[in-house]
C-alpha cells in the first residue's frame, strides 16, 4: 500500500470517482440547500460528516477499501466539507444579491458589497 493509499484509505481513482465526483455532487447540493433556506453555515458540518460515512461505506462495499480508516474518513469528510462550503458561499452570495438588489451588488464569485449611492 502506497503512502497516498494509506492517507486516503483507498486508491486515487476511487477517491476521485466516488468522493470528488459522486459524493462531491451531493455535498455541493447540500451546501446549496443549506444556503437557499437561509440556515447558518455551520450546519453543513454535520451533513458533510454524514456524507463522509456514506462515502467510506461505499468505498468499502464496492471497491474493497478500508472501512475503519480514521485518516481516510477525515480526509474524505474534509474534501466534502470544502465542496459544501464553496457551494454554500456561492449560493449565499447569489441569494443576497438577488433578494436585496437595492442594498448589495456582486463583487466577485464569493463576495458582495454595499451598493454605492
Amino acid at each position: 500500500m502506497s503512502a497516498m493509499e494509506a492517507l486516503l484509505g483507498t486508491s486515487l481513482p476511487v477517491f476521485v470517482g466516488l468522493t470528488v465526483i459522486l459524493f462531491g455532487a451531493a455535498a455541493f447540493m447540500t451546501g446549496q440547500a443549506v444556503a437557499a433556506t437561509w440556515r447558518p453555515w455551520w450546519q453543513i458540518v454535520p451533513y458533510s460528516l454524514l456524507l463522509g460515512i456514506g462515502d467510506r461505506f461505499l468505498t468499502f462495499a464496492l471497491f474493497e477499501g478500508e472501512l475503519l480508516s480514521p485518516v481516510g474518513y477525515l480526509v474524505h469528510s474534509l474534501v466534502l466539507l470544502g465542496i459544501a462550503g464553496f457551494a454554500f458561499r456561492v449560493t449565499h452570495v447569489h441569494r443576497m444579491v438577488a433578494q436585496y438588489p437595492w442594498l448589495y451588488e456582486r463583487s466577485g464569485l464569493l463576495s458582495w458589497r454595499s451598493r454605492a449611492g
